[in-house]
């Protein structure tokens, strides 16, 4: 006998499909399956279980949400819904949440705002997410508004966002960061309803720390537009890597997953490693490519040894984008490029780095990005090609599922990381699997709106 399912009609009125053009009769005979709509009497109790141990109740997904479920025989399951393992740790799928500042911080505690934001993602498919930008310091934070794992009192607030993506089965990490030089700013809107002219400065006035910016070298990202910092000395040095590592001890008291360092986009440890925002004299800097490799490298070196059994990734840039060569016809470096960022991931690997995110630009206020879809992956494949066994991350204008796909199936990445885009489609990963043609576990609150992404689960 027939059985006539509303949702499956409702479904079909809104989305103006005809029930005579609905996917075949064994993919529509998964989905009632699944959903429990069959009158069958071999079904068992029906009981809407609860998250085992969770802080309170949510209905059990099972299998976890953005997990593939079954495929129609001869059919691979894309690179994008595939597992990957770090470190021993299983990531469900390949799609990551980039880290993305909200600049809604109370005094670096992360607020109700955090929970929704991330918490949002957590239930919509993703395979991990990564916490924004976290200062290890107050002065380290790009406006007064970011977030901060300086002090204990900042656990809480990141355990309760962390503990409501482990009850929907999301792995969820956090990228600990010093801004360096381009501290001490005002969140992006603030600047940009200020209009030409207006100086990026927060100052004490605005909660700001004008006078506690630091950098390698007394060298402003932008002069007259941005703070003037202060060359750091070796203590200041010393001082940061035991932030960072006071830090680390407070994301394993927060429960997180993975960790990821801010190696990235003109801040501390970027500019480190650029000619042009480090011409230090002694052993941190200058020309020579040793020296501006040394700080980046020891502070990640502390920080593997203060998290030595869950997954480290280390964010990059992996060119400045300026006006000028990498490397003059003399050999001198002139602008930090894909050829040092080949030898840095080296180091960082033999580190025990277990994935390395790869950005680009930020270090220089002129920079020219040529901007265009997957416009930095190139650099991905680079590295992907010099170091084959280490894992790379995918960043930058990745918008469409066979884009995505691509990228991971010629091997030029691992791994995507999403943001803009999760922004404007939190549910992402799930218009994937339609696109890629994958059945997947959305929530179980979503199901109906995702009637033909789910199917009957069935081990991969």
């Amino acid at each position: 006998m027939m059985v006539f399912n509303v949702g499956l009609y409702i479904h079909c009125v809104l989305t103006g499909r005809s029930l005579t053009k609905l996917p075949p009769y064994n993919a529509a005979k998964r989905w009632l399956s699944f959903h429990g709509t069959t009158m069958s009497s071999q079904l068992g109790p029906h009981r809407n279980t609860p998250v085992p141990d969770a802080y309170q109740y949510f209905p059990l997904n099972k299998p976890e949400i953005g997990t593939v479920l079954t495929q129609d025989a001869g059919t691979p399951v894309p690179m994008l819904f595939k597992p990957l393992t770090l470190r021993g740790m299983v990531f469900k799928n390949r799609i990551f949440v980039s880290p993305m500042c909200q600049y809604s911080s109370d005094n670096g505690h992360a607020t109700d705002w955090h929970l929704v934001h991330i918490g949002g993602f957590a239930t919509r498919g993703v395979g991990a997410i990564c916490v924004e930008a976290t200062a290890v310091v107050p002065e380290g934070r790009i406006s007064p508004e970011d977030a901060g794992l300086w002090q204990d009192s900042q656990i809480e607030p990141l355990k309760r966002v962390v503990n409501f993506s482990h009850s929907q089965g999301t792995l969820i990490g956090i990228q600990l960061a010093h801004a360096g030089r381009k501290a001490s700013t005002h969140a992006p809107w603030v600047q940009n309803r200020a209009g030409h002219g207006f100086r990026h400065l927060a100052t004490e006035e605005d909660n700001g720390w004008p006078d506690a910016v630091y950098g390698p070298s007394a060298v402003s990202f932008s002069d007259g537009v941005y703070p003037d910092p202060k060359a750091m000395t070796e203590q200041d040095l010393l001082d940061v890597e035991n932030a960072f590592v006071a830090s680390i001890e407070r994301s394993e008291k927060a429960g997180f997953d993975f960790i990821e360092i801010h190696g990235a986009h003109g801040y501390l440890l970027h500019s480190f490693l650029s000619p042009l925002s480090n011409i230090r004299h002694d052993l941190y800097g200058g020309q020579p490519l040793e020296n501006r490799l040394r700080y980046f490298l020891r502070l990640v070196k502390r920080c593997r040894d203060a998290w030595p059994s869950k997954p480290l990734f280390v964010r990059i840039s992996a060119s400045d984008w300026a006006d000028c060569p990498e490397k003059d016809e003399s050999g001198i470096w002139k602008q930090w490029g894909i050829e040092q960022s080949t030898i840095l991931v080296g180091r960082l690997k033999e580190i025990g780095v277990d994935l390395i995110d790869c950005s680009s630009g930020g270090n220089w206020f002129h920079q020219k990005i040529q901007i265009g879809p997957g416009y930095q992956v190139p650099f991905a494949e680079a590295l992907k090609k010099a170091h084959p066994d280490l894992p790379i991350g995918a960043v930058g204008l990745i918008t469409d599922p066979e884009q995505a796909e691509t990228y991971l199936k010629n091997g030029q990445a691992d791994a995507v990381f999403l943001a803009r885009e999760l922004m404007r489609d939190p549910h992402w990963a799930l218009r994937a699997a339609q696109t890629l043609h994958v059945n997947v576990k959305p929530a179980n609150q979503y199901e109906r709106a995702w009637p033909f992404v789910a199917a009957v689960p069935q081990k991969i």
